[in-house]
């Protein structure tokens, strides 16, 4: 059928996008499974006059993820405040592996040194795309760009913040 061989073409890079943006593999497999169901149910209303097939199943495992990263949050927030865990929402549990904790707090620092290296108009862009979750038709419209122009500028903002990342790993490796 059409929406077997639109699985087989789309289902390893909806699960590359599902599980970079998660980190969890089962998490990622659980929404896999949800996107293509979601795309059998709605694939009578898309329109290919609003882009592709790719496209659209990409923007629906993009939401998917974040609806799922966004519940987690909650549930971590909602357990925290219940005082399941040691830690206040927002801080890190300190019953977590130590050497993890380390590694993961240095590279939030890494970034963040390197999200300075890009100027503050790119740094926006990234930031509303990756950490607000907009994507480049919503930031297009919320900045004014065209969106060919966002789409270059977020392209040029990660091949720096990737250069400037594999710069600061290089250099911890040396030390």
């Amino acid at each position: 059928t059409a929406f077997a061989r639109l699985y087989a073409l789309l289902s390893g890079q909806v699960y590359t996008l599902l599980l970079r943006a998660t980190g969890q593999p089962a998490l990622a497999e659980e929404l896999l499974e949800d996107v293509f169901w979601q795309v059998w149910r709605q694939a009578p209303r898309h329109d290919p006059a609003r882009g592709t097939v790719r496209g659209w199943v990409m923007v629906i495992a993009r939401s998917r993820a974040l609806d799922a990263l966004r519940r987690q949050r909650l549930a971590q927030a909602d357990s925290g405040a219940s005082g399941a865990s040691g830690a206040s929402p927002g801080e890190p549990d300190e019953t977590a592996d130590p050497l993890r904790l380390l590694a993961t707090r240095q590279q939030v620092q890494a970034l963040r040194v390197a999200l300075r290296t890009l100027a503050p108009a790119r740094r926006e862009l990234v930031w509303l795309a990756y950490f607000d979750g907009l994507t480049q038709v919503q930031i297009a419209e919320r900045t004014g760009l065209p969106v060919g122009t966002v789409k270059s500028h977020l392209r040029r903002s990660l091949a720096t913040l990737r250069a400037a990342l594999q710069a600061a790993d290089g250099r911890a490796a040396q030390a």
